[in-house]
């Protein structure tokens, strides 16, 4: 039997990249999984990430593979459009035992988004999509755990709240991803308790689409960046969702309120 059979996931930002990864892996081990994005089709923007689609969406693949996937359009973002979200998983599957919380993303350049020069409304968008989308997310299905429990949430920081940019840009998206990363280690607390574990990893350089093409530049093998990773190489999707099973399966049952970095040992200082 798959390790997670029988059981029900939401993973946030399942459209394209590192939630598309989860999703899949999720499904592989026999999970029920309710895909949420804004836009369900998000791989369109980034022909790396089209590239890699199967079918029309993650819900498409997972169907396909014979798994049990729902695709539900949500702005994760709208505290009111999340809770409705997540109740029409919990009515549809009857209860909620992984939450991925994934979605978010950055802005700007460096050069634009300098600590001492952020624009108000730049850092409203940013905090939105990445912490309070988080917060939004698990506190939705907070409640539907506790009921059952028991329930494993696993928050996606960034390992750009650890280390620093250098020119004290992104401070935006930093900021925010460490906001998670506290954030994930209070709910572990909270939520002990109730016999539900909360972690959080943070992936480093990972080659998906989106930062392959904006970061990278689709220079995989002779970036510099290579040199600060001790790995000399770049993450991928899989990387990652290696360590989403760990933390979705019971191999982590006894694991709670800790942050992983996936970054190939990369340098911090």
């Amino acid at each position: 039997m798959a390790s997670l059979e029988g059981k029900v996931a939401i993973v946030t930002g399942g459209g394209r990249g590192l939630g598309h990864g989860f999703a899949r892996r999720l499904a592989d081990l026999g999970a029920k999984v309710a895909v949420f994005d804004i836009d369900l089709q998000s791989w369109r923007e980034f022909e790396g990430e089209a590239q890699l689609m199967t079918a029309a969406s993650t819900v498409e693949e997972i169907e396909q593979a014979g798994g049990e996937a729902i695709g539900i359009e949500v702005d994760v973002s709208d505290p009111d459009a999340v809770k409705a979200a997540v109740e029409r998983v919990a009515d549809a599957w009857g209860r909620i035992d992984v939450l991925v919380a994934n979605a978010g993303g950055g802005s700007g350049s460096l050069e634009d988004t300098r600590a001492s020069e952020l624009k108000p409304e730049e850092l409203q968008v940013i905090t939105a999509r990445n912490l309070y989308a988080t917060i939004y997310t698990c506190t939705a299905v907070a409640p539907i755990m506790k009921r059952q429990g028991s329930g494993k949430i696993i928050t996606v920081g960034s390992l750009a709240a650890i280390i620093l940019s250098g020119i004290g840009g992104h401070a935006h998206y930093a900021a925010a991803k460490a906001g998670i990363i506290q954030y994930t280690r209070y709910l572990a607390q909270d939520l002990g308790p109730h016999g539900i574990t909360a972690n959080c990893i943070a992936p480093g350089v990972t080659a998906t689409g989106r930062i392959a093409k904006t970061l990278l530049g689709g220079d995989l093998k002779t970036n510099p960046m290579l040199e600060a990773i001790a790995l000399r190489r770049f993450g991928t999707v899989e990387d990652c969702a290696n360590v989403i099973e760990f933390l979705a399966t019971p191999l982590s049952d006894y694991v709670t309120g800790v942050l992983i970095p996936v970054d190939g040992g990369m340098r911090t200082g």
